[in-house]
């Protein structure tokens, strides 16, 4: 720990004063934070919790072990999707050993003090962040989304690193956490979009694809993306964050950090410079495809991130009675379930033929019941996962390409 100054209360801390739960967690910080060269801590407001997602033995031991010796999170700590959605088992088509294991790692999270929300738009629930809060978030789209559109401050914190700095109530004092390392390096210029699209999430998925592929882990500012809302910025975070390792993003005269271009940068010049025009951003939203138009598709699957209320707003005009000639699968949280019930669209849903996935996703558990042709999605996170996960050929649209589709059975574009 050579270099690593700690407060009075992590000395104590460290030492057991607060438990075997609370020094095991943050022994553990410390190495990390010597790992990564952090000199000191910083407390934080919040947690995300990554590990409830069942990849394991490991995941089990590790959590079993916090509970047995007391652990409880010492900040409002929220769950990540898990490997079976604990309101409808039935739609889990795996092994039953696998599902019990699942469902146990999600349930002694909640022992631990975790709130169940197991969703992975943490941001769009009551425990969204603070703008300049210091938070300790998993999972790849929570964590972009958070830096990015809320202004809040965290790194990309994996699976029992999260958990520990939940215990500990503390996250190491590096990268994403300190304000001069926000500043971008990179400028991403749209140059001009293609005419014929008309939904403004099409474009921030191709940008979020491009600039995971082009920029690595370096910070963009970019220019000249149509108006859009909170949910295309959730797109765009949630592609780039999977294609690559961005971890935040500025959009000029749009997001908290950017109201300006001299403000993305904090007074430096670009260090490169990528200009997209139409013709890239039409190139780039092919790729996130597998197969051609009139493709015979076995489902439909939307909410990845995890379907917001709006999003729904938006589907429900498409919806008319149904009518679909495949499967429609549609994750979502807990959060936004209760919206539907009280509003009654949960009941119009199901009756038009859509299956909503609580607690999990599709492209990360068994759910979706025909695997046997292509699958169609507007997400480009699941578009780009869902291949590698799963074993699916993949057609990627607009929203309302996807209900289209569901109703021909195969690809269709609008």
């Amino acid at each position: 720990m050579d270099g690593l100054e700690l407060e009075a209360e992590e000395v104590a801390m460290l030492a057991g004063d607060a438990g075997e739960a609370k020094r095991f967690a943050f022994m553990l910080l410390t190495r990390f934070a010597t790992a990564v060269g952090a000199s000191r801590f910083v407390g934080i407001e919040a947690a995300h919790i990554d590990g409830c997602l069942y990849l394991g033995e490991v995941s089990l031991d590790f959590v079993e072990h916090l509970a047995r010796a007391g652990g409880r999170v010492a900040v409002p700590t929220t769950l990540n999707v898990g490997s079976v959605d604990l309101i409808h088992p039935e739609l889990f088509r795996g092994e039953i050993e696998l599902a019990s294991k699942s469902a146990r790692l999600m349930r002694l999270h909640e022992e631990l003090g975790c709130v169940p929300t197991f969703t992975c738009a943490p941001y769009q629930t009551i425990f969204r962040p603070r703008e300049g809060a210091q938070i300790a978030w998993g999972e790849s789209n929570a964590i972009v989304f958070a830096n990015s559109v809320i202004g809040a401050r965290t790194n990309r914190y994996g699976d029992f690193i999260d958990l520990c700095c939940a215990i500990a109530g503390r996250a190491p004092y590096f990268g994403l956490h300190v304000p001069g390392n926000r500043r971008a390096s990179m400028l991403v210029e749209i140059a001009s979009l293609p005419p014929e699209w008309n939904e403004a999430g099409l474009a921030h998925v191709a940008v979020g694809h491009a600039i995971g592929r082009m920029c690595g882990d370096a910070i963009p500012a970019i220019v000249g993306l149509p108006q859009g809302n909170e949910d295309d910025l959730k797109a765009l975070g949630a592609v780039a964050a999977s294609s690559g390792s961005v971890g935040m993003f500025h959009v000029v005269g749009v997001t908290p950090e950017a109201a300006t271009m001299e403000d993305a940068f904090q007074g430096h010049e670009p260090e490169r410079v990528i200009r997209l025009d139409a013709d890239d951003l039409r190139q780039i939203v092919r790729k996130l495809s597998t197969v051609a138009d009139g493709t015979k598709l076995t489902a439909i699957c939307l909410g990845t991130p995890h379907f917001s209320f709006q999003e729904f707003e938006a589907l429900m005009p498409l919806l008319g009675d149904g009518g679909f000639a495949v499967d429609f699968y549609i994750n979502t949280g807990r959060h936004v379930l209760n919206q539907l019930e009280t509003c009654g669209w949960k009941e119009r849903l199901e009756a038009a033929g859509i299956t909503l996935v609580i607690d999990t996703c599709t492209y990360v558990t068994a759910v979706v019941r025909d695997l046997s042709g292509a699958v169609m999605t507007n997400s480009g996170k699941w578009a780009y996962y869902a291949p590698g996960n799963i074993g699916v050929q993949v057609a990627f649209g607009s929203l309302a390409d996807c209900v289209a589709s569901a109703r021909a059975g195969r690809v269709v574009r609008l």
